[in-house]
């Protein structure tokens, strides 16, 4: 999909949902898969709207995944004056700054009836801890249910409105979630006991 295609959906979505904000991020890479940022108070009202829209009708959502991003040190160099023996001098400083992470989901849609896409739509959390909250998408794609719990479980996004949010791959004893950056596995003597699955030969059938 053009810059010039995703430029006009922007535009449409904005003027179908008044107010909110969508911020088009571009790929510098070859593939030049640029993607929307929608606002997480928004979102479910965009969705339904590339969804609905006769021409645009991105009516299946083939992958939904989740990227951590932690928080980042960001050094800069600024110039300043300060007087040195007397004299102002113009001296330049380094300075530190933290830039706080947050979790995003990423959604891949494509029109099955007008053959056209992906267009990927992202959301983000406030931060990584505290508020992990984003709407589910799965009223508007029904894709998105296993596919949202699995961020759940590996990301640690909440989705709400999700009619199932359970862990898909950990067991739900589980506190952690594997695929955040500062993820650190337990060691292997740690004490923590596993769930025991009990395999019935007989009927070739597993209970836990």
């Amino acid at each position: 999909m053009s810059a010039l295609d995703i430029n006009a959906i922007l535009q449409a979505m904005q003027t179908a949902v008044p107010g909110a904000q969508i911020t088009l991020l571009e790929n510098p890479s070859p593939s030049a898969q640029h993607s929307l940022l929608l606002p997480a108070e928004h979102a479910i009202a965009l969705a339904k709207f590339l969804r609905d829209e006769p021409t645009l009708r991105f009516d299946f959502c083939s992958n939904a995944t989740g990227v951590d991003w932690p928080d980042t040190e960001i050094t800069e160099k600024i110039k300043t004056k300060t007087l040195v023996d007397g004299v102002e001098k113009e001296v330049e400083e380094t300075r530190k700054t933290l830039r706080p992470g947050y979790l995003e989901a990423v959604y891949h849609l494509f029109s099955m009836e007008l053959k056209h896409g992906p267009l990927v739509i992202r959301m983000r959390t406030a931060d990584r801890v505290a508020n992990v909250s984003l709407p589910s998408m799965t009223a508007v794609w029904r894709s998105t249910d296993f596919q949202e719990r699995e961020i759940f479980d590996l990301f640690g996004i909440v989705f709400t409105g999700h009619h199932d949010l359970r862990r898909l791959l950990m067991w739900e004893e589980f506190t952690d979630h594997p695929m955040r950056k500062d993820y650190a596995p337990p060691a292997e003597d740690d004490g923590t006991e596993l769930p025991v699955v009990e395999v019935a030969a007989a009927e070739g059938s597993v209970a836990e």
